[in-house]
């Protein structure tokens, strides 16, 4: 590989010479692949079609050695750093321009002790691939909504999920990770080991190492009830209302959000996407209200696997490779001003794949204390999404266009501050500080100690102190 022209964290071009990627690539183990790799157009690929950047370099690490190298050159030759897992982000930031991406997805490793209940995965385990282990032993964490997240960048975010209410974030169950921090070393961080830093990891947003593996507690988790019940968007309105109040009084094994999107016939509909972490026949009782608010145009709730349950959103919208861009925010309240909104929104849908979303964050969630972990969103509240989805590269502009002009109008009902894995690449840098809320002082101290020249700075980004 000849010298090649590369980025620097600042943005500053410089060269690297044939005899430092030569001595790189002597180092590693897994494959070092440039612009002239036959592999290369696949190998820069992400989650989000819409994200096409072109790397200087990708490194495709096998172990905890490879990421070390990584992290070692590009701190050394100051160079642009991305981290992937599961390659999930939306904004893209698995991924850069003429910089280095340490790619993690050969990082499979799973152990799970069934006795402890607890599982040990690797940095690219995706959601879908640790609940086919874990389930084995009829064992679950909480994860993703969708199967295709992978768990690395779940988890740093905070991690909301189908067992949240019942179990609390997917942060509130990680019981330790290695973590290789931007000097180059290994560390292990618990309750007990490098607490701060345990501390930070949980819902810092990747800001502070590339975690290589992580152990989380497990829960027995079987047959669950889930599905979605979609009524005509003429009745959005009353759904919703119904939603606002139904959706607050639900005990910690149910799961209600709620989405304005388009049904296979091509026709926008109102779904309540529903679910339940206990006996079934309590769930049938509890989601009742929901099933019967009005007539639905079809109700497809109804006992399934858990892990079923955790595929139910992947298709269409998830798919690997579509075009995507979304806007999204916490709020407290669904005022009917939002409502109207949205609903005038999903009427006049830019892309058939496209959607409007409430998650429900609520139960053992909001029994942690907001300064317990990074993750500070432990009020009883939505994560409004809303999402652009497309297959057509020629249409990104309109696309982008609609969602940014409908955004316009929902974020006066809105807050200012978001989950941090739904955070957008264009969002304003006081949305992403509100975000961290009233840890992200704390957390601007500990990246000053733990990566003070933040070369972890592709993702929601924390300034060192």
């Amino acid at each position: 590989m000849a010298n090649i022209a590369a980025v620097t964290a600042d943005g500053t071009s410089i060269n690297l010479g044939t005899a430092d990627i030569d001595g790189l690539r002597s180092a590693l183990r897994g494959d070092l692949i440039g612009s002239d790799h036959a592999g290369y157009d696949t190998a820069r690929r992400v989650w989000n079609g819409n994200v096409d950047r072109r790397p200087a370099l990708i490194l495709r690490a096998t172990g905890v050695a490879d990421v070390q190298q990584a992290v070692n050159f590009a701190r050394t030759n100051r160079l642009a750093l991305a981290l992937r897992g599961g390659g999930h982000s939306a904004p893209g930031y698995g991924t850069n321009d003429g910089g280095l991406v340490l790619d993690l997805s050969a990082l499979k490793g799973i152990r799970v002790d069934p006795g402890a209940r607890t599982v040990r995965a690797e940095g690219g385990v995706l959601w879908r691939e640790l609940d086919h282990e874990t389930q084995a032993f009829g064992l679950a964490t909480t994860g993703g909504t969708v199967s295709n997240t992978g768990i690395a960048g779940l988890t740093l975010g905070g991690g909301l999920g189908w067992l949240m209410g019942k179990h609390g974030l997917t942060v509130d169950n990680l019981i330790s990770a290695d973590v290789v921090t931007a000097d180059g070393q290994l560390r292990k961080a618990s309750a007990t080991d490098n607490p701060d830093l345990f501390w930070a990891l949980r819902g810092g947003g990747g800001n502070f190492g590339v975690v290589t593996s992580f152990e989380y507690r497990l829960h027995p988790v079987t047959q669950v009830l889930g599905g979605l019940v979609l009524y005509p968007l003429d009745q959005a309105r009353e759904v919703l209302r119904f939603y606002r109040d139904f959706s607050q009084a639900l005990p910690d094994e149910a799961e209600a959000y709620t989405a304005l999107l388009t049904a296979p016939d091509g026709k926008p509909v109102s779904a309540l996407i529903l679910g339940y972490n206990g006996p079934i026949e309590e769930g049938v009782k509890v989601l009742a209200p929901a099933r019967q608010f009005r007539k639905p145009i079809a109700d497809l709730v109804g006992p399934v696997p858990y892990r079923a349950r955790q595929t139910m959103l992947d298709d269409p919208n998830a798919v690997h490779g579509l075009h995507r861009y979304w806007r999204s925010a916490f709020t407290e309240q669904i005022s009917d001003g939002l409502i109207d909104v949205m609903v005038d929104g999903a009427a006049g849908f830019s892309s058939p794949m496209s959607a409007l979303i409430f998650f429900n964050v609520h139960g053992a969630v909001t029994r942690v204390s907001p300064t317990a972990t990074a993750f500070a969103a432990r009020r009883p509240q939505w994560d409004f999404d809303a999402i652009g989805c497309w297959t057509d590269a020629a249409q990104s502009a309109q696309h982008i266009a609609w969602i940014r002009k409908l955004w316009e109008r929902l974020e006066p009902h809105l807050q200012g501050s978001a989950y941090v894995n739904h955070l957008a690449a264009d969002d304003r840098p006081e949305k992403v500080r509100a975000s961290f809320g009233s840890n992200y002082a704390r957390l601007r101290e500990l990246k000053g100690v733990y990566d003070p020249t933040n070369l972890f700075r592709a993702n929601a980004n924390i300034a060192p102190a």
